[in-house]
């Protein structure tokens, strides 16, 4: 899963749980400057919670096909509990009287019991998704952790690799050198040799001519 993901619906989830407990708490509270704060609180952490989804979505829809739809289908589910909690969070916003007859008093004890349970049922699936999306988190770090120690031992081989080939790049260097001086020792032998050849050969063309010379005198003279 994308971490950009993790980290938004990680973001959400605290705050989704944050706005809960809240909610619940300003429903007990009369009617007053105290609740209208709680309630304007409430109400900026929706705004923030609206833009965390924003995110989410947009992040979900760049991601592949398989991982995309399972993303827009938990989206959804976030979409619908903020909804929920949105309109709780409206409730509150409505003047209470205190003018009930006992019909009323009883249904609106049974609403604020119910709102209570939906809370309280919010707020345990908020902290559930929190403890998952921690367990990701943390299961994500153990990857990367892993991931960062098998890097470490790939570059301490190719370090090794690096010192072998740098070794016997100089043991190459050496033997060019050898090779390099035994040609300058051939050659300059090879030049002797050519010209103690020619040295050789004059000799030889001189001794002949001198035989021929001789020759010559005794048959003649």
């Amino acid at each position: 899963m994308s971490e950009v993901y993790e980290g938004y619906e990680r973001q959400y989830c605290e705050l989704s749980a944050n706005l809960s407990r809240k909610s619940n708490a300003a429903s007990g509270l009369p009617d007053g400057e105290k609740k209208k704060q709680e309630i304007s609180e409430l109400q900026a952490g929706l705004d923030d919670a609206d833009i965390l989804i924003r995110k989410m979505d947009l992040e979900a829809r760049s991601l592949q096909p398989s991982l995309k739809a399972t993303l827009l289908a938990k989206l959804r589910e976030y979409k619908s509990d903020l909804n929920k909690l949105k309109r709780e969070v409206k409730k509150l916003t409505l003047p209470n009287s205190n003018q009930f007859g006992d019909e009323d008093l009883e249904s609106g004890m049974g609403g604020t019991h119910a709102a209570s349970a939906n809370n309280r049922e919010r707020l345990a699936m908020s902290t559930e998704r929190l403890n998952q999306s921690t367990d990701r988190i943390m299961e994500s770090r153990r990857a990367a952790l892993e991931t960062e120690d098998l890097g470490v031992s790939i570059l301490e081989d190719l370090h090794q690799q690096r010192e072998t080939l740098l070794h016997s790049h100089k043991k190459l260097s050496d033997v060019d050198s050898a090779i390099d001086k035994s040609k300058k020792v051939l050659t300059s032998m090879t030049r002797r040799m050519s010209r103690n050849k020619w040295i050789v050969g004059s000799i030889i063309a001189a001794l002949i001519l001198a035989i021929i010379v001789i020759l010559y005198f005794k048959i003649f003279h």
